[in-house]
C-alpha cells in the first residue's frame, strides 16, 4: 500500500496468480512432471491426488500447426487432422491430463492462438469466485501472455517450473516494480498502422530504459486505441524489457467484452467492482493525476509508418528510408544490421527454373510472406486491410510471384469468419495467402522444409540474402534460408510479397504494371479507413465469437481419470522423467562444485533458442541418432524439439544443438559442438557432457551478458542440469531464466561489475572450484562467492543478478530444486517446510 516509497527499495514479495494458461508445446512437460510428482507422492506413501491444480488452467492446442509441402490451400481441419493421425499419442496424453487433473480446460484444436483465445473468451479482468470478487492475474511460459495486458490483466511471463508451482498453488517471487506512465495523446493519422504505433513505442521505453518495470498506458490518445491496438502494445514488452505493459479498464475494454460474447450481467459486475476499487478510467470525467515514476509522452499523430529488423524485432526504420537503410545494411559489417556483402556482388542476379518458369532471386528478394498469428496485430480490421490490399493488387493484375512462401496463420476462426461474410478471404487466397490454420506456423518453425528445393538452393549456392516479411514479432527465430526479416503490418506484408524485394521505395518506385501497362505503386492498392470500415457492417460479430468458443471443454471438478500415469517405455514423446526417482523426505545435503570443467565458454545475447531449440530434429544430431538407434525412426519422422518436450532423452540430446551457437572454446567456429578438455576431442554437446558425468566430474558454463534472453522455456534450465551443469557463470542473466536455473538445482553466478571472462582472461579450458557454503542454509541474498582455478586465478562472483535471488528461491534450492521442495512438502511425512519458509520471508521483510 505503501509502494511509492517501497517501491524503490525493490522489496519483493509472494505473487500466487489467479489463473495460468498454456499451450500444447509447454503443456506436455508441465503434464510430465506433474505425472511424475504423482508417482514421486505415492512412493512417499501419501495421496497421489494432492498433486492438482489448485488455480484455473486453461490450455489452447496452437503450436502444432504445421504447413506441409509446397501446398498452399490446407483447410483448418484437415490440417489438425493430420497433426492428430501423426501425433496420437501426444494428444491423447494431454487428454489423460485433461481429465484426470481436476480445475483445467483444454481447447479442441483449432479454437485459435492461445492468447487470442485469451484475450478474446478466457480472460475474466475479475475473477467471481462464489461471489468472491478479485482482479484476474495470469502467468504462462510464454512472452506473448503479457498480451492480456491490454485488456487491464496482469499476465507475466515466467519459467516452466514456476508455472508448475503456481499450478500447486506456491507463490512466485517478483519484484514491487517502478511504475512508468506512457501518456499518449492525439491519434494516428490516415496510412499509419498499429504496427507503426508498436516499434515507435518500443524504441522510446528502451530508450527510457524500463527494465523490470510496469508501464502504465494512459492519457485521451487510448480512448482512440482499440482494444487489439492495447494488447499488440503489451504484447511486445518483452523486446521493451518491460515485466508488463498494461491499459488500464476503460468504457473501450467494457465493449471489447460485449463483443466478445461477456453476458451484461458479467460487465456490469465487472464495471462496478472496479469503479468501487478506484481500478476503472473513465475518460468522459476530469483526469486525475497519479504518481508514477517516471513519466513519457507520445503524440500519435506524430507516429510514421516503419518497418523493424533485418534481425531484430526492436530495430525499426521509417518505411521511406527502409530502401536506403537496406543497402546499408548490405554494406555495413556482419552484424545487427550488416551482411558484409562486397559491392561488386550486390547486384548479381541468380536465375534458376522453377517447376518449369523461369525465376529469379536477388539480394532482399522476398522468399518467405506470412501472416501469422504470433501476435495481436493481426486483428480483424488488419486482416481485412490485407485482403483490400489484396483484392486491389488482383484487380489491376498483379500477382505474387509462385515461389514466395505465403502463408496466414489466422489468430481465430472469428478472423477467417470476417473475411468470408466479407467476401475478401479469395482474394486473399488468389495472392497465395491461404489460411492454413488457427496457431502458431511459421514463427516458431512449425513447417517443414519451408521452401521448394529450387529456391533453396538457389539461395544456399549464391549465398543470397533473402528476405522474410512477417506481421509476427518471432522474427528473431532464424531461418536457414530469409536471413533478412521483417516485422511489418498485414498489408505491408501482402505489398511486400507483391513487389517480390524489400530493396523498394514505396513511395517513389511502382511495384509493377496494371493489365494496361501502367505503373501501379502503393497508394493505388492502400485502403481507406472508411473501406475496412465498411467490409465490417452488418457482421453479427457477438454471435460469431459465441459460436467460435462454444466448443471449449469443461472444467472437471473431479478427477476423470486415473491418478497415476501408464507410463510406455516405447513411447517417442512421452518418458517419465528422472528428477523425482528415489526422492526422500530428507533434502539434500551441502553442494559442492569442485574441479570443474567448463562445457560452453559462451559470448553475450545466448538465445533460450540456442539452449534448447523448439525447431527441427536435424540429421546427425545426438536427438537423430537416439531416434534411429532406439526406435529405428526414419529421418522423416523425427519432427521437431517442440513435439518431443515430453521425452528427456530427446530433449537432453537436443540441448545446446543450435546450428547457429558460437562456443568460444571452438576459436570462433560456429556450430552445436565443444571441447572435451581432458582429451582435446570434438564433440557434439551431449556426448562431451555424458564422458564428463561418466568420469564423475562436474561441469559449468561461462556466458556473457544477457544469457537466458528469449521466450521462456523449462528446458532451457532442465537441459542443462540433465547434462550434468552444476553452475553458470555469467555477466548478467535474463530475469525469468535466472529464475528457472535457482529452481532447477543450477547455481547463478554473475561476475562482479566490468569483469567478464575477458578481462579475468579465462579460456575455458581451467578447472574451477565454486566454494559454496558448506550449509546450504547459510547461502544469503547477494553474497559474495569465490572462485577458483587449477592455473591459480581467483575471483568473486555474486549470489545477485538483475534483482536480487530472493529468499524463496533459496527455500526452493536448498531442498533440491522448486518440485522436489513442492513433494516434500504435500507429503504427510514432510509438513512444515513451507510453514518455516513463510517465517523466514516475513522476517526478512
Amino acid at each position: 500500500m505503501d509502494w511509492e516509497n517501497t517501491s524503490v527499495n525493490k522489496v519483493e514479495i509472494p505473487f500466487k496468480p489467479s489463473r495460468v494458461i498454456l499451450q500444447d508445446f509447454t503443456r506436455v512437460p508441465v503434464i510430465v512432471d506433474l505425472a511424475a510428482m504423482r508417482d514421486a507422492i505415492k512412493n512417499l506413501g501419501s495421496d497421489p491426488n494432492k498433486i492438482n491444480p489448485r488455480v484455473p488452467v486453461d490450455i489452447v492446442l496452437d503450436h502444432s500447426v504445421q504447413v506441409h509441402g509446397a501446398t498452399k490451400e490446407r483447410d483448418l481441419r484437415k490440417g489438425v487432422q493430420l497433426e492428430s493421425d501423426r501425433n496420437a499419442e501426444r494428444f491423447m496424453f494431454l487428454k489423460w491430463g485433461s481429465s484426470s487433473f481436476y480445475n483445467m480446460v483444454m481447447a479442441s484444436p483449432g479454437s485459435g492462438m492461445v492468447h487470442q483465445v485469451d484475450l478474446e473468451y478466457l480472460g475474466r479482468v475479475v475473477f467471481n469466485s462464489d461471489g468472491f470478487l478479485y482482479p484476474d492475474s495470469v502467468v504462462g511460459t510464454c512472452s506473448n501472455t503479457t498480451m492480456i495486458g491490454g485488456l487491464g490483466v496482469a499476465g507475466l511471463e515466467v519459467g516452466g517450473t514456476e508455472v508448475e508451482a503456481a499450478i500447486l498453488g506456491q507463490p512466485i517471487s517478483v519484484v514491487l516494480p517502478s511504475v512508468i506512465g506512457f501518456k499518449l495523446v492525439g491519434r494516428l493519422r490516415v496510412g499509419v498502422t498499429i504496427t507503426d504505433l508498436v516499434p515507435t513505442v518500443t524504441k522510446m521505453l528502451r530508450k527510457h530504459g524500463v527494465f523490470g518495470t510496469i508501464v502504465e498506458f494512459y492519457g485521451e490518445g487510448m480512448s482512440r486505441l482499440s482494444l487489439n491496438d492495447r494488447a499488440a502494445i503489451a504484447n511486445m514488452s518483452a523486446e521493451y524489457e518491460a515485466t508488463l505493459g498494461f491499459s488500464p479498464v476503460d468504457h473501450i475494454t467494457l465493449e471489447y467484452l460485449k463483443l466478445k460474447g461477456r453476458s451484461d450481467e458479467t460487465v456490469t459486475m465487472i464495471e462496478s467492482y472496479l469503479r468501487a476499487n478506484k481500478m476503472f478510467v473513465d475518460y468522459n470525467k476530469p483526469h486525475e493525476e497519479r504518481a508514477y515514476t517516471s513519466s513519457l509522452q507520445l503524440d500519435l499523430r506524430d507516429v510514421e509508418p516503419c518497418i523493424s529488423g533485418p534481425k531484430r524485432p526492436y530495430d525499426h526504420s521509417f518505411l521511406g528510408d527502409m530502401k536506403v537503410d537496406w543497402k546499408a545494411c548490405l554494406d555495413n559489417a556482419l552484424g545487427i544490421k550488416g551482411f558484409a556483402v562486397p559491392k561488386e556482388q550486390q547486384d548479381i542476379t541468380v536465375k534458376f527454373s522453377y517447376h518449369g518458369r523461369p525465376a529469379e532471386l536477388k539480394h532482399g528478394s522476398v522468399v518467405v510472406a506470412t501472416i501469422t498469428s504470433d501476435c495481436a496485430i493481426s486483428s480483424p480490421s488488419d486482416m481485412v486491410g490485407a485482403a483490400l490490399v489484396a483484392k486491389k493488387a488482383y484487380d489491376l493484375g498483379l500477382e505474387v510471384k509462385p515461389w514466395i512462401r505465403t502463408t496466414v496463420t489466422s489468430v481465430s476462426g472469428v478472423v477467417e469468419e470476417c473475411l468470408l461474410q466479407s467476401g475478401l478471404k479469395k482474394y486473399l487466397a488468389k495472392q497465395g495467402f491461404n489460411v492454413v490454420g488457427y496457431g502458431v506456423c511459421t514463427s516458431i518453425w512449425g513447417s517443414d522444409d519451408l521452401l521448394d528445393e529450387p529456391i533453396g538452393s538457389a539461395i544456399s549456392e549464391n549465398d543470397i540474402i533473402a528476405a522474410a516479411v512477417l506481421s509476427s514479432r518471432s522474427l528473431y527465430r532464424r531461418n536457414p534460408f530469409a536471413r533478412a526479416k521483417y516485422l511489418t503490418s498485414p498489408q505491408l506484408v501482402v505489398a511486400y510479397a507483391l513487389s517480390g524485394t524489400v530493396d523498394i521505395d514505396f513511395e517513389k518506385e511502382p511495384m509493377g504494371t496494371n493489365n494496361d501497362g501502367q505503373n501501379v505503386y502503393l497508394r493505388d492498392i492502400w485502403p481507406s479507413s472508411e473501406e475496412v470500415t465498411q467490409a465490417f457492417q452488418n457482421r453479427e460479430l457477438q454471435s460469431m465469437f459465441r459460436r467460435t468458443y462454444e466448443t471449449m471443454t469443461k472444467r472437471n471438478s473431479v478427477s476423470l481419470s486415473s491418478a497415476l500415469y501408464s507410463w510406455d517405455p516405447n513411447s517417442t514423446y512421452i518418458h517419465e522423467p528422472p528428477s523425482f526417482k528415489n526422492l526422500t523426505t530428507k533434502p539434500p545435503g551441502p553442494r559442492e562444485v569442485k574441479d570443474a570443467y567448463c562445457l560452453m565458454n559462451f559470448g553475450d545475447n545466448i538465445t533460450t533458442d540456442h539452449i534448447s531449440s523448439a525447431g527441427t530434429i536435424h540429421e546427425g544430431s545426438p536427438a537423430a541418432k537416439f531416434l534411429i538407434d532406439r526406435y529405428s525412426m526414419s529421418k522423416y519422422d523425427f519432427k521437431s524439439y517442440g513435439s518431443r518436450r515430453g521425452n528427456h532423452e530427446v530433449m537432453t540430446r537436443g540441448t545446446f544443438s543450435s546450428t547457429r551457437i558460437v562456443n568460444k572454446l571452438l576459436n570462433g567456429e560456429v556450430g552445436p559442438k565443444t571441447i572435451h578438455i581432458p582429451t582435446g576431442e570434438k564433440l557434439s554437446v551431449y556426448d562431451a557432457a555424458s564422458r564428463y558425468k561418466t568420469a564423475g566430474q562436474d561441469t559449468i558454463i561461462l556466458a556473457g551478458a544477457e544469457y537466458g534472453i528469449g521466450s521462456s522455456r523449462d528446458w532451457a534450465a532442465k537441459g542443462p542440469m540433465l547434462l550434468g551443469v552444476k553452475a553458470i557463470i555469467a555477466k548478467s542473466f535474463n530475469r525469468v531464466h535466472r529464475s528457472s536455473l535457482a529452481s532447477i538445482g543450477i547455481v547463478p553466478l554473475c561476475f562482479k561489475s566490468d569483469e567478464d571472462a575477458e578481462t579475468l582472461e579465462l579460456t575455458g579450458h581451467e578447472r574451477y572450484i565454486i566454494y559454496l557454503p558448506s550449509n546450504v542454509n547459510e547461502m544469503k541474498t547477494g553474497q559474495d562467492i569465490t572462485v577458483t582455478t587449477d592455473t591459480a586465478k581467483s575471483f568473486i562472483c555474486t549470489l545477485r543478478l538483475d534483482t536480487e535471488l530472493n529468499q524463496v528461491e533459496l527455500a526452493y534450492y536448498n531442498h533440491g530444486g522448486m518440485l522436489s521442495y513442492i513433494i516434500r512438502s504435500l507429503s504427510n511425512e514432510h509438513p512444515q517446510i513451507w510453514n518455516k519458509l513463510r517465517s523466514h520471508i516475513y522476517e526478512s521483510y
